[in-house]
């Protein structure tokens, strides 16, 4: 069953709609969004799970597939483009798989449609074995997280789901903050997440994959498949960036959505 998700909606002209990666939320694309609202209507969404979407205990890729589908309908629109960084990007590429006729055209940033192996386990071990209890600021959940995650900017990242709660709904433990996104289930469905998109295709559209130099999720192994499902796909490198390209090198990155975009 398909959700109501949360979203941000800028600029005008034809939708093109914006899926964040895991952990993430739709401020993640932000500069994505006010570097294209110019030409576009920009429908930025929080996933299932995730931002302020609703939390559900389902969450594998034909599921969130159809939570943009709903979207669309309550929207009002036929056909979109799609733009996906990560987990966003195998979101996108489900809907492209499983509902090709509402899709204009699709992005793929830095992700293919393959299964990876676990990438992600010190990172969700950190967040569950976070006592939020006697947290008084980020800074301190920050020095806390640090014994799992190394990286200050991906910890800083996963701290903007930290959240104040309400004095008005802290409970008996006095808790000051809280996760925004639904850990538990998005650690116990992370075989889901890392799975590949379901659906043999082609899928025959056009097709942008998008490619961080310094990343390793995009192989050369994987093209094969990703001329399988995605017949007309073809590839751009952005050099001197790694997995957040839309974030590290933003101009460049939507200088070539702009151009895929607009052919």
């Amino acid at each position: 069953m398909s959700v109501e998700l949360n979203h941000r909606i800028s600029g005008q002209g034809e939708p093109l709609i914006l899926l964040h990666g895991l952990f993430g939320s739709l401020e993640n694309l932000g500069g994505v969004a006010r570097r294209l609202e110019d030409s576009w209507q920009i429908h930025a969404l929080d996933q299932r799970n995730h931002g302020s979407s609703p939390h559900t205990e389902e969450m594998n890729y034909p599921a969130m597939a159809s939570d943009v589908v709903a979207y669309m309908d309550a929207k009002g629109i036929e056909k979109a483009r799609l733009l996906g960084h990560s987990m966003g990007g195998k979101v996108a590429m489900q809907v492209a798989l499983s509902y090709p006729e509402r899709v204009q055209a699709t992005i793929v940033a830095d992700i293919a449609p393959v299964t990876y192996p676990p990438r992600h386990d010190a990172i969700l071990d950190g967040m569950k074995s976070l006592d939020l209890r006697g947290v008084k600021s980020r800074t301190e959940a920050d020095a806390r997280l640090a014994e799992y995650v190394e990286t200050p900017g991906v910890r800083q990242f996963l701290l903007k789901n930290l959240e104040r709660i309400p004095k008005d709904k802290s409970d008996q433990d006095n808790l000051l903050f809280r996760w925004r996104l639904n850990l538990p289930v998005i650690d116990a469905s992370y075989t889901n997440l890392a799975a590949a998109p379901e659906g043999e295709g082609p899928h025959e559209g056009d097709v942008l994959f998008i490619k961080g130099a310094d990343s390793a999720y995009i192989q050369e192994k994987h093209q094969d498949t990703i001329q399988s499902l995605f017949p007309s796909a073809e590839l751009k490198i952005i050099e001197g960036t790694g997995h957040w390209l839309h974030a590290e090198k933003a101009d460049t990155f939507a200088n070539l959505c702009r151009r895929f975009l607009e052919q």
